[in-house]
């Protein structure tokens, strides 16, 4: 999400995002094993993440000027090419990649750009209502946030809504959903301006447990103040992306100079070859 929001909103936005204290937590909370961490460009404002295999990611960032799409080297980090957000003056936020085509939302454009997915041409574009946060696929429609509570399932070819389900939590709504990842019938979605990471039944919308990433945050704080480069409170997790073949996820926030990729109960590999290959357009 954005950049120079007010403090004190965004703490009390923190805070309507979890569950009540009054109420018990039934909810489980799991906490991620890094298995490995790679270089992260640390001026990236990570607003979209996606692992394209053979040690490619997919990456969108934000920031007026700055926001665009990336292919990138996993282990390096290195941008292997890249494309501005073609609107003038617009703020980039997700992208997704489905049969070789990379859609890549705005925040307040309402545009949606598309991209060959391996060559980052501009392909087209679309126009939808309302903000565009996070985006994912679930291999044969784009499901899309926008801040609110609501993820939207959208027609690939016309970004046409198919449907929509709202996120709740002990049946109270979650909002600032952002970045999202489809992982084996689950979404997942990173809550702006905190450390968890929801994990939602796709049909009903509840969350079925949340990834505690503030560790995670802790550590690339403190590497980036030993940098000289202490993190704001806009630098917060955001971006996942699934490894199939290992079956891991990849995370990292805005302006974090590390990405780590993580193993997570009930997360198992499988074939990229039969699975990955609709999304990722190889």
């Amino acid at each position: 999400m954005r950049s120079g929001a007010l403090l004190f909103p965004c703490l009390l936005l923190t805070l309507s995002a979890l569950p009540s204290a009054a109420q018990p937590v039934s909810t489980p909370v799991l906490t991620p094993t890094v298995t490995a961490r790679y270089p992260h460009e640390r001026t990236s404002f990570t607003q979209g993440l996606q692992y394209l295999g053979s040690g490619t990611l997919l990456e969108s960032t934000g920031v007026v000027g700055q926001s665009g799409v990336r292919r990138v080297d996993l282990k390096t980090g290195k941008v292997l090419s890249k494309v501005a957000t073609p609107i003038a003056g617009a703020f980039g936020e997700g992208v997704a990649a489905l049969n070789g085509v990379a859609y890549h939302l705005t925040w307040e454009d309402g545009v949606a750009v598309t991209f060959d997915a391996v060559t980052l041409k501009e392909t087209g574009r679309y126009r939808y209502s309302g903000e565009g946060w996070g985006l994912t696929t679930d291999g044969k429609a784009l499901i899309m946030s926008n801040g609110s509570p609501t993820l939207v399932w959208r027609d690939p070819k016309t970004f046409r809504v198919k449907r929509s389900v709202q996120v709740t939590d002990a049946g109270q709504p979650v909002k600032n959903l952002n970045e999202l990842e489809y992982v084996q019938g689950s979404v997942y979605a990173n809550v702006w301006l905190t450390d968890r990471v929801a994990r939602i039944d796709p049909q009903t919308g509840k969350v079925t447990a949340w990834i505690d990433v503030s560790a995670l945050t802790r550590e690339v704080s403190a590497a980036a103040a030993k940098a000289g480069h202490t993190l704001t409170f806009d630098d917060v997790p955001n971006g996942i992306a699934f490894v199939p073949e290992r079956g891991t996820l990849l995370l990292t926030g805005k302006r974090w100079p590390t990405l780590f990729e993580v193993k997570l109960p009930g997360v198992k590999p499988e074939d990229p070859a039969t699975t990955g290959r609709a999304r990722t357009g190889r």
